[in-house]
């Protein structure tokens, strides 16, 4: 498909972003927006032939604005290819104006007309095109624009969403009432941030990006607002190893947790760390596990540890710490967080860490590292978790402002926020939504300091090789998907 990809760019714009690209290719490198119609409504016609080769009909289910016009336009490719067209146009059809006009009289032209949407229309065609709501959408969907995406969810025909799925916020990925659950997606330009998280991942289906063939001088009038990780751009933080290294160059990382009955949460963050690539890992934790620990996983140097006097000589060696796996919030939990706070090592904050920590509050200005799930956001904002979810993005940005260092704000599209810049991971699968899998990216960030990356750097490609390690092993299938089985990925993908 000429134009069109499933390559994601890097650069990441709210929607006010994308208006301001529109007008640098109209205004400053004199193309027409008719122009960029066209080629949008190509480009979503090319994918359209190329997920669903054999349909034969599609419906067309358009607004009256710039969204519309895309849609008018593969009506016309489709007509012009043979197949069976309809149009129903949500809200007045002579409301239409400028070039979505101008394509719409095309489509009339072509023997296609354009009918209205009616209330209980049965939508027949084998493909749907929702060309209903763009991106300027800042309210619930309502009326007959509601009815319209609670009907192309009820078919039982797919349905390939144009630029955005009809009713989602284009900067936060969040429902605006009800949005298309669509099974594609073709966007446009520049890629809106809120597509990689928050619920978006449930409504765009597979992704596909075009810039419809704009200059590339149009990316250099506006600033991303957010950028997309992966791991690949990341990897040269990792270079090959000198012939001459041994376990002493690799990091000494130190892990503290696994209070009463949660020895597997530490074990996990170890054994991870360690096919991550750092050169020591030792355990901190209750005396009563260190031995099955080590017995399990001999790698690991399992201490018992039950007073802050005992961590004194286990970070006199460690080059880096993370606390939080498995650490409950009991007495012997608080005094050994209270002594790591202390320390200057690198640091990763994880689990019931966090959960103390959003009872007594502490900012560091650099050198570490939170990890929370949307529940521990919320507590260490003092909210809910609903609104942690309602803004991803802007919740990732407050932790990181009061807690200073990175903040690595976990779920579907984890955002990662260091110094005021945002980043997206577009990897990672809900079979990895299993007990021990948190943990997990805890050893491998941690691992990361250990080797010697900055928590910027460090949490960014941990985050990468951890959710790129989570789709490798849901090739399986992702029910059932397990923590232990990113284990061997991690090795691999850590290796370039």
């Amino acid at each position: 498909m000429s134009g069109v990809t499933t390559e994601l760019p890097r650069q990441l714009y709210r929607a006010e972003g994308v208006r301001a690209l529109d007008r640098a290719a109209i205004e400053t490198h004199g193309i027409g927006g008719a122009v960029l119609m066209e080629r949008a409504g190509g480009a979503t016609f090319a994918v359209l032939r190329q997920r669903w080769p054999q349909a034969g009909s599609i419906a067309v289910i358009a607004g009256t604005g710039n969204n519309g016009g895309d849609g008018f336009v593969v009506a016309r490719l489709a007509r012009r290819a043979g197949l069976a067209v309809e149009v129903r146009v949500v809200g007045d059809v002579q409301s239409v104006r400028g070039d979505a006009r101008t394509h719409l009289q095309q489509l009339v032209a072509e023997g296609v007309r354009a009918q209205p949407w009616e209330q209980g229309a049965a939508l027949r065609a084998e493909v749907v095109v929702d060309a209903l709501l763009g991106t300027g959408l800042d309210r619930d969907a309502a009326g007959a624009h509601a009815a319209a995406i609670a009907a192309m969810n009820a078919g039982p025909a797919p349905v390939l969403a144009i630029d955005i799925p009809s009713g989602l916020h284009a900067d936060t990925g969040q429902p605006l009432g009800g949005a298309v659950c669509a099974h594609a997606t073709v966007t446009f330009i520049g890629l809106k941030q809120g597509l990689l998280t928050g619920a978006a991942p449930d409504h765009t289906g597979r992704l596909y990006f075009s810039d419809l063939d704009v200059p590339p001088q149009v990316y250099d009038a506006v600033s991303p607002s957010a950028w997309r990780i992966a791991r690949a751009p990341l990897m040269h933080l990792l270079p090959r190893r000198r012939r001459t290294g041994h376990k002493g160059h690799f990091g000494h990382l130190l892990l503290i947790g696994g209070d009463t009955g949660y020895a597997g949460a530490i074990r996990l963050a170890g054994e991870a760390a360690a096919r991550t690539g750092a050169g020591l890992v030792s355990l901190a934790t209750r005396a009563r596990h260190a031995a099955s620990i080590a017995a399990q996983c001999p790698v690991l140097m399992s201490h018992g540890v039950e007073t802050p006097a005992e961590l004194e000589p286990l970070l006199a060696r460690a080059d880096a710490v993370a606390i939080g796996p498995g650490l409950g919030r009991s007495e012997w939990a608080l005094g050994l967080l209270a002594r790591v706070l202390e320390a200057r090592q690198p640091l990763v904050a994880d689990a019931d860490a966090l959960n103390l920590l959003a009872m007594e509050p502490c900012r560091r200005d650099d050198n570490w590292v939170l990890t929370p799930h949307p529940g521990e956001a919320a507590r260490l904002l003092g909210g809910s978790v609903a609104g942690v979810q309602g803004d991803r993005y802007a919740a990732a940005r407050e932790l990181q402002s009061r807690y200073g260092g990175v903040c690595v704000l976990k779920g579907a599209g984890t955002i990662v926020c260091s110094a005021g810049e945002l980043a997206a991971c577009s990897a990672g699968n809900p079979g990895m939504g299993s007990g021990g899998v948190g943990d997990v990216l805890t050893g491998v960030i941690a691992a990361l300091l250990a080797q010697g990356l900055g928590p910027r750097d460090a949490a960014q490609l941990g985050v990468c090789l951890h959710a790129e390690a989570g789709d490798r092993a849901a090739e399986g299938g992702e029910r059932g998907l397990i923590a232990t089985d990113l284990m061997p990925w991690l090795r691999v993908l850590v290796n370039g």
